[in-house]
């Protein structure tokens, strides 16, 4: 009995003496610093709206307007080879376009990012729809598998079926609260508020294809297009509602030609050129109708 009163006496003792120091208010020091895994994030104010980009361009909001979003950025690099990074190739583009359609006039142009900051997708082409925009263009640079030769650029506008569910997740989040396409949801049952968006949708989706062909017919001899160029999916940044959109994949980072024409100045000069007359003939054919 003696035996066994020491062994659970060994047992007990730290914990009897660590809680005898507790009582008494005691601290016992530690021969390692304890780490401080307190997150501290600086809040914006409540009700405080989210800082809009600059638009560039002319100070006249009956011109059209473009937003341009440069994918990926901060902490996500996108694709990355050769030293080469995603973030930073298709922002040189987007930059590079901006300035050739400031330069050239008529047309007011936005950047989701300007610099290396990361935005959420869904902040992405929220950002159009908060600025008005007319047409959003994401630019992004592809990826292959290991291998593979594929090489040129591909247009991605929305697929049908991720369109119509995209319809139906407006209609019920803008229920009573928005307007899509100059109509007022507000009032309205849910059931004609899907049919409204659904119908609003059908027309951005003409008008996304609409651009996604110009750039394909002003781009012919000049960039290289994969031999599908034109291509739809079911891709988040695409499905405002309201803005015609699309997703421009510049190349493939780790085809070495692909990525070595999207890091030049002379490769960036093609696209900006290329882009400006597709955006112009676009808005030009928007304004007609």
């Amino acid at each position: 009995m003696a035996r066994r009163t020491q062994i659970w006496l060994i047992f007990l003792a730290p914990v009897l003496l660590v809680g005898g120091l507790y009582a008494a208010g005691r601290i016992i020091p530690s021969a390692q610093p304890i780490p401080d895994y307190v997150l501290r994030i600086a809040l914006p104010e409540a009700g405080k709206p989210v800082d809009l980009p600059q638009v560039y361009g002319p100070n006249d909001t009956s011109r059209p307007l473009l937003v341009i979003d440069p994918g990926h950025g901060g902490k996500d690099p996108g694709a990355s080879n050769g030293g080469y990074r995603e973030k930073d190739l298709v922002l040189a583009l987007a930059t590079a376009l901006r300035d050739r359609l400031v330069q050239q006039g008529g047309i007011r142009v936005a950047l989701t990012r300007s610099d290396d900051k990361f935005l959420v997708l869904e902040e992405r082409f929220e950002i159009a729809r908060r600025l008005d925009a007319d047409l959003f263009l994401s630019i992004h640079a592809d990826s292959t598998a290991e291998g593979s030769a594929a090489s040129g650029a591909s247009i991605y506008t929305l697929s049908s079926e991720a369109s119509s569910e995209a319809s139906a997740r407006f209609a019920a989040r803008e229920n009573s609260a928005d307007m899509v396409n100059g109509v007022v949801l507000g009032g309205q049952s849910d059931d004609v508020n899907a049919i409204l968006v659904e119908l609003s949708q059908r027309r951005v989706q003409q008008d996304s294809s609409e651009f996604a062909g110009l750039i394909v017919r002003e781009g012919a001899g000049v960039l290289t297009f994969h031999p599908q160029p034109r291509r739809s999916a079911a891709l988040v940044v695409l499905r405002a509602p309201d803005v015609p959109s699309i997703l421009y994949e510049a190349g493939y980072i780790n085809n070495p030609m692909d990525a070595e024409r999207l890091a030049s100045a002379e490769g960036r000069s093609r696209f900006a050129d290329t882009m400006a007359r597709a955006v112009r003939v676009y808005f030009a054919r928007q304004a007609g109708n």
